[in-house]
């Protein structure tokens, strides 16, 4: 059985069976989704949450799924601190697709015609309170480039504008707003295809950064173990997964904008918005009974969805120019931080690592802490002790000026004016020096007990105080 959302959430079940809830009443897709994930997270709970009552819609909606380092592992088949190696090194093995039957494609099941198509229907919600409408969040956007044929994905932000429009922003150099760019040079409109709803591993891939345009495919072969299933579209030459639950098939107008936001961004902002091109959407198709897949905007699941795939590609850019590289971690809360953990064989070693990552995620890193192979950049406390002990701000800190922007999703991209109204502009990184010297210098060693000490501690032999040893210590 090919690999697909269900596949998944059996596995995220069997796995732990908390870790899917079933909300057993109707919501309505404006804030009553994202709700349930706001209140579970003020309890610092992040369950998988489906809705199989969504108002005004026949279909269900599941959210809140990919919210821990666990379940990235889980669908990897690895322990959570190993995800950047294991998901770098797959990454470096592409898997290709393969086309088949439309028979056999299951997102062939229901097929919605142009005159028919009314995406009020989907149970697509409003995140936030000042959203500007319905997003969806989770949709992969696939489109052909005409110069190359090459076929790239990406998930962007959609703002549902009426029965059949939406838009669809681009940032910087995104690969799909420059091939959109491509068709609107030439006065034509772009074919695309948005997938809603497939196995982590697909949509993972399509936001992993891959060098050049095209290869998302590929990387979810890789990420999934198992090439994914094409088949082809509709209404263009695209081929899309035969095993989405949902595809909305269409075309980026070429001389069509509209006003966009504001939308609750990953770093927790409303932010961008403007005239953005406008996509109509002209068929669509769906499993029999479908889920609608949502990633929870400005939550959780926004950072580890885009911040695990960052991890993965930093991993596979700094081990080609460090090789003593051990980890890296960006962290699921704060992925505008990365942390590289290494063994320093020269003090050049480090400056290597940081501009190799901050290259890698050019857009979004502020903050690169280096640190040494003993700390576990997975654990704050580790890194935040490094940098106490290992790190001379006069001596250990790089700032880089007007590294970032201009403009973008983080709110030190912009200058704020009294009006109201914001400029872009350009802001800098550093890089944290938290290392040992280099060898040959001594450095001070870490008080540690002995390994196999621990190891000979028995967690077993622990119970509770007896009432006669409280009497007699208390």
């Amino acid at each position: 059985m090919a690999k697909d959302l269900r596949t998944y959430l059996r596995q995220l079940e069997e796995y732990d069976g908390e870790a899917l809830r079933v909300v057993d009443h109707e919501v309505d897709p404006r804030f009553g989704i994202t709700a349930y994930a706001a209140r579970f997270a003020r309890e610092g709970k992040y369950p998988g949450l489906l809705f199989p009552k969504v108002k005004g819609s026949e279909l269900a909606c599941v959210s809140n799924v990919l919210t821990s380092l666990d379940r990235i592992a889980l669908y990897l088949g690895c322990e959570g601190q190993e995800i950047p190696r294991v998901y770098g090194e797959k990454l470096q093995s592409p898997i290709p697709p393969k086309e088949i039957d439309r028979s056999a494609a299951k997102v062939k099941e229901v097929i919605v015609e142009e005159d028919e198509v009314d995406l009020s229907k989907l149970p697509i919600p409003v995140h936030n309170e000042m959203d500007g409408g319905p997003y969806l969040s989770a949709g992969v956007m696939v489109i052909r480039d005409p110069e190359s044929g090459k076929i790239n994905a990406g998930i962007y932000r959609h703002q549902i504008f009426n029965r059949n429009e939406m838009g669809v922003w681009f940032l910087g150099a995104h690969h799909g707003g420059l091939i959109y760019k491509k068709y609107k040079n030439q006065g034509k409109p772009a074919p695309i295809a948005i997938v809603i709803g497939h196995h982590p591993g697909f949509v993972m891939g399509a936001v992993s950064r891959l060098q050049g345009i095209g290869g998302e495919y590929e990387a979810a072969g890789a990420l999934m173990g198992e090439p994914l299933e094409l088949v082809k579209a509709e209404t263009s030459d695209l081929l899309v997964p035969a095993h989405a639950e949902i595809v909305l098939e269409g075309v980026i107008l070429p001389d069509r904008e509209q006003k966009e936001g504001p939308f609750g961004e990953w770093p927790g902002h409303y932010l961008g918005g403007g005239q953005v091109p406008t996509i109509r959407i002209t068929r669509i198709t769906h499993r029999r009974n479908a889920i609608f897949q949502d990633i929870v905007a400005s939550s959780r699941e926004h950072l580890v969805v885009g911040g695990v795939p960052r991890s993965g590609s930093i991993y596979h850019s700094v081990k080609k120019i460090v090789p003593s590289l051990k980890t890296v971690n960006v962290p699921v809360y704060a992925r505008m931080h990365c942390y590289i953990s290494l063994h320093k064989e020269r003090d050049a070693d480090v400056k290597k690592a940081a501009f190799a990552a901050l290259n890698t995620e050019p857009e979004n890193l502020r903050h690169i802490v280096v640190v040494d192979d003993d700390i576990d950049v997975f654990n704050e406390e580790e890194v935040a002790w490094a940098i106490g002990t290992r790190f001379d701000a006069e001596r250990d800190l790089l700032v880089i000026p007007k590294w970032n922007g201009p403009g973008g999703l983080l709110p030190t991209n912009w200058e704020y004016h009294a009006d109201g109204k914001h400029t872009p502009r350009m802001s800098g990184a550093v890089i944290i020096d938290a290392t040992k010297p280099a060898p040959p210098v001594v450095f001070p060693k870490r008080a540690v007990v002995p390994t196999e000490h621990v190891g000979l501690a028995d967690p077993g032999a622990l119970r509770p105080l007896s009432d006669e040893e409280k009497r007699i210590w208390f």
